[in-house]
């Protein structure tokens, strides 16, 4: 199936590795021009080689930015008002008791998860506005629904994203702009490989037993009993940056394996 996101440009928050690296692949793949993002030059300089090597004919670039830091925020978004797709995907969470995160915890994560996507919204949807097409995508988690005691800021952050997506998709009426927002399961990252790795190692089980009792013991309402590929997530998030997804507008939609799904 053609996407017909040949020419497009595309924009991916925290993009050099895990499902927004894994978003820039399918993306280029598809034809799309794609500027990487990530908070050291080195990082983004191994990103766009990786892609370089793999796609020798693509458009690959990349900006150094620490979502932390409003003025690399707002440094950037002046060199991103005409994209075509904004992803806003950057993300960090800490995991530790409720009673253990302090205000600046709770403060660091809404910044980078939350108002990385407000700031690089407020300057770009205008503009998409303007040239009647765009897509705004935001990644949120299905710890918005499910809300892990040790992830309660994290999971506040990503239910907040969700709710700025259906707001500013009121703001495209009648336009071809659309903003959605993706919520993606468990999903097999390099992230969760070397915790996967890291546990089977201090259990002394394999990966795959210490992957199997995850399910088994915590994401029990997954129906899909496994952890997503990065592939998996990716290929739903290119469709919903294409032209073909032009009925889709302030949905908040799952690639979660079924475990928000009662």
């Amino acid at each position: 199936m053609d996407l017909q996101l040949t020419g497009k440009r595309a924009f991916i928050s925290g993009s050099t590795s895990g499902i927004g690296f894994g978003v820039a692949r399918s993306l280029v793949r598809e034809g799309a021009a794609v500027i990487l993002n990530g908070r050291t030059s080195n990082s983004v300089r191994a990103a766009i080689a990786i892609l370089e090597a793999d796609y020798p004919s693509a458009n690959v670039s990349g900006l150094v930015a620490d979502f932390s830091n409003v003025d690399d925020v707002n440094a950037m978004s002046a060199e991103l008002v005409d994209i075509d797709i904004l992803i806003n995907n950057v993300g960090i969470y800490s995991s530790q008791s409720f009673f253990e995160t302090t205000d600046d915890d709770w403060l660091k994560q809404f910044q980078v998860n939350v108002m990385s996507g407000v700031r690089l919204s407020r300057v770009i949807l205008p503009h998409m506005l303007t040239r009647d097409w765009g897509r705004i995508l935001f990644m949120s988690s299905e710890c918005a629904s499910l809300v892990p005691p040790d992830l309660i800021a994290y999971s506040m952050t990503k239910s907040a994203m969700q709710t700025i997506s259906i707001g500013l998709a009121q703001l495209t009426k009648n336009t071809a702009v659309t903003v959605n927002a993706i919520v993606p399961g468990s999903t097999l990252t390099e992230g969760a490989e070397n915790l996967l790795e890291t546990m089977a190692e201090q259990e002394q089980k394999t990966k795959e037993q210490v992957a199997n009792e995850f399910f088994t013991n915590v994401r029990t309402s997954s129906l899909l009993q496994r952890f997503a590929t990065v592939d998996e997530v990716a290929s739903l998030i290119c469709y919903l940056a294409s032209p073909l997804s032009s009925a889709t507008n302030g949905a908040v939609i799952k690639v979660d394996g079924g475990s928000t799904s009662r």
